[in-house]
């Protein structure tokens, strides 16, 4: 279940109203909300990183490792061709995170070793080390491009990809002046529910950064660092 792009516009205007910190225009926020969500977003892949260097809760409802999976599984879609070209360079879809490659030759299905520039020169130095159909290998030329090894590989390469969130919006018509929410045109939060709180709160930073207030910057700041390591302990 997403997140309301409205329940979290009208708890930000809430809050500003309150503490009287101004006004952010739907403008604005959406430009904060979309900031917000991708910050969140990438979030999740240094916190698993981190948390999987760790033990796991033997209780199932709060092991960190299995939230964060659940959190980014919302993204995770079906594998994706990649378009490749005659001297083994392959164009990755935009939009995404890359997980695994995998070449399929002979029905036989295998995932491609990622390795930098530098591990596959050591590895072609040798006959018995040197990538092959059997044992292939990758390195990352791009953002949008790979290099596979052998460069024969030119077809049958797909990839596991993880969508990276669609930009939230909040949509209105103006009446009287005064901007009323539309359903119609809005773009939910695709992050899971569990956000809520975290998003108001990022939101909030970049509505006092932008307006200079930094006393409600530091309440955000301050009420994000506590949700954090509330979820680190």
């Amino acid at each position: 279940m997403a997140v309301s792009v409205d329940t979290v516009y009208q708890t930000v205007l809430s809050t500003l109203n309150k503490e009287q910190r101004g006004y952010v225009t739907p403008q604005e926020f959406n430009l904060f909300a979309e900031q917000a969500q991708l910050d969140i977003f990438e979030q999740y892949f240094y916190d698993i990183n981190q948390f999987g260097r760790l033990h796991g809760n033997s209780t199932e409802y709060s092991d960190m490792l299995n939230i964060l999976e659940e959190k980014i599984s919302i993204f995770e879609g079906v594998p994706v061709a990649v378009a490749m070209a005659n001297t083994g360079i392959g164009t990755l879809p935009t939009n995404y995170r890359l997980g695994n490659v995998i070449h399929t030759t002979n029905g036989v299905a295998r995932v491609v070793e990622k390795l930098n520039k530098k591990s596959i020169q050591m590895l072609e130095m040798s006959p018995l080390t040197t990538p092959n159909l059997i044992r292939p290998a990758y390195t990352r030329t791009s953002e949008t491009t790979i290099q596979l090894y052998p460069a024969t590989i030119i077809a049958d390469v797909t990839c596991d990809v993880i969508a990276r969130p669609l930009a939230p919006n909040w949509g209105y018509v103006m009446v009287y002046g005064e901007a009323l929410y539309n359903a119609t045109t809005s773009v939910d939060f695709q992050l899971h529910q569990s956000e809520e709180i975290a998003l108001v709160e990022k939101i909030l930073e970049l509505a006092s950064l932008s307006t200079k207030e930094v006393q409600m910057y530091q309440v955000a700041n301050q009420e994000e660092m506590q949700t954090i390591q509330q979820e680190k302990q």
